[in-house]
């Protein structure tokens, strides 16, 4: 039986199931990190339980009270109805099936592009694996089969496709109340408005709608205030690398640097001349990427997209020749049996199998000092922790309200995260600044904070408490004796 090309059937699925085979495997043995989840754990239950998104600031005693914008709140809550309904296994499985669609969609686009199932395959799993350091356990990873998706419909709509449009202000709806990434839906709308071939009547209409259902949130119009301030702020610039542009350092970065090389020689050879909106949306998400670390991965994917549709020609002619294939049903077995094998790097699988691998929780998290901390209620606060630290002290500590954390833009100014610096690096003012907070406790990462660890030992003003390889506890010396 002949597999034609673009015709969907076994042999595609086979090729997708073969691409996806790897990324799957990365997503369920790749450790969570303690950055962010934590506290989204601790705000989906807060959720769940009383029934609305909180509005005012508890996590932390610096600003307790405060007013608090969660705009991600739904992921907060899917996390958590994850967490509650299969502990690690459900939310690794959830962070599995979020990254094989968002990649799975690209390769269906692509294929729309013209390129054939082994091309297509390919270029995922090169794009998996160079943007595999953006798949954290945030809401951003639920946002990314919905900015694929949406790069999808606005093709189709250019190719005049037009009724796949009106779906995109149920993407908005979604996208409005998971991750403020969802801007990227509008840059895209925008663009695809000005420069694409479409019917500029029916997309003009659907981003009204679009707008009118990013406005189905908790917040409202409020919310586009509150990302505008959010975007315009550099405050996480000195303490979270990921804002940072990207340099090329480590292999993955050593990849998307060498294929925007490529993709500028691919350009100047390949017989496609790619449209005025594929341009613009290419260059805009790689302005993007330079600019942040974090953003890399939006550019990836449109890369791996605009390649596709370089090679495309050349792809017809030496590699994807049509395949025979008398064994259809051979082909869909093998393919699901693919994409269930991954299901063998679940936490749980692992454990039971004896399988040596990646620890579950990644082991910059202070899971034994946390324990340690909660079982001596007698040490008196407030108290100041790495900041990432406190992201899981939010969650498996709450009687101990934290100083600062990686809320950025949500509950603390700018001034908070710089006076963070200023403790973390041990600068001249530390101690006094410790002192205008009262605080009586110190977490300390000994990897992080080497030189805060050498100045509060050598101070005389406090004494340790607890020490392992990923953190230290210090309690205030009010006796003025020496340390016992």
């Amino acid at each position: 039986m002949d597999e034609k090309r673009g015709a969907p059937g076994s042999y595609d699925f086979l090729w997708l199931s073969l691409a996806l085979l790897p990324l799957l495997f990365i997503s369920l043995l790749l450790p969570l990190t303690p950055h962010d989840y934590w506290w989204y754990l601790r705000l989906g239950q807060d959720i769940l339980r009383a029934g609305y998104v909180p509005s005012i600031e508890t996590y932390s005693f610096t600003y307790a009270g405060t007013p608090v914008t969660y705009q991600p709140w739904l992921s907060a809550v899917i996390f958590r109805l994850a967490y509650s309904g299969g502990g690690m296994d459900f939310t690794f499985l959830l962070r599995a099936l979020f990254i094989g669609a968002a990649y799975g969609l690209l390769w269906l686009w692509m294929r729309q592009l013209g390129a054939g199932p082994r091309l297509a395959a390919v270029l995922i799993i090169i794009a998996g694996l160079a943007g595999s350091n953006n798949w954290s356990f945030r809401p951003q990873m639920f946002a990314y089969p919905l900015f694929t998706l949406t790069l999808v419909i606005l093709w189709n709509w250019q190719t005049g496709k037009n009724k796949t449009a009106w779906l995109l202000p149920l993407i908005a709806l979604l996208w409005a109340n998971i991750h403020e990434s969802f801007l990227l839906l509008f840059l895209l709308e925008g663009a695809a408005l000005v420069f694409g071939k479409g019917n500029r009547k029916t997309l003009t209409l659907v981003i009204v709608f679009t707008f009118l259902a990013s406005l189905v949130t908790p917040y409202g119009m409020a919310l586009w205030k509150s990302l505008s301030a959010s975007f315009l702020s550099p405050l996480a610039w000195d303490v979270s690398s990921e804002w940072l542009p990207p340099a090329n350092l480590g292999w993955q970065m050593n990849i998307f640097f060498a294929w925007v090389l490529l993709l500028i020689l691919f350009a100047s050879l390949s017989p496609r001349r790619p449209s005025k909106l594929e341009w613009v949306w290419l260059l805009g998400l790689l302005w993007m990427s330079f600019s942040g670390l974090r953003y890399v991965i939006w550019g990836l994917i449109i890369m791996a997209a605009f390649t596709a549709n370089l090679l495309a020609d050349w792809d017809l002619r030496w590699l994807d020749r049509p395949a025979r294939s008398g064994h259809p049903v051979l082909n869909y077995a093998l393919a699901l049996i693919f994409l269930f094998i991954p299901l063998v790097a679940l936490p749980g699988a692992r454990a039971r199998l004896g399988i040596k691998s990646p620890p579950v929780i990644s082991v910059d998290t202070p899971l034994a000092a946390t324990a340690w901390l909660s079982q001596h209620p007698e040490l008196p606060g407030p108290l100041w922790s790495d900041l990432t630290f406190s992201s899981y002290l939010i969650f498996a500590l709450p009687s101990r309200p934290v100083w600062v954390d990686t809320r950025f833009a949500l509950a603390y100014p700018a001034e908070q995260y710089q006076r963070f610096s200023q403790i973390a690096g041990a600068s001249p003012n530390w101690q006094a600044l410790l002192d205008r907070d009262n605080i009586n406790l110190l977490m300390i990462s000994p990897q992080s904070e080497p030189n805060l660890l050498q100045a509060v030992a050598i101070s005389g003003q406090w004494c340790r408490q607890y020490r392992d390889d990923i953190a230290v506890i210090f309690s205030r010396n009010r006796s003025g004796q020496p340390c016992p």
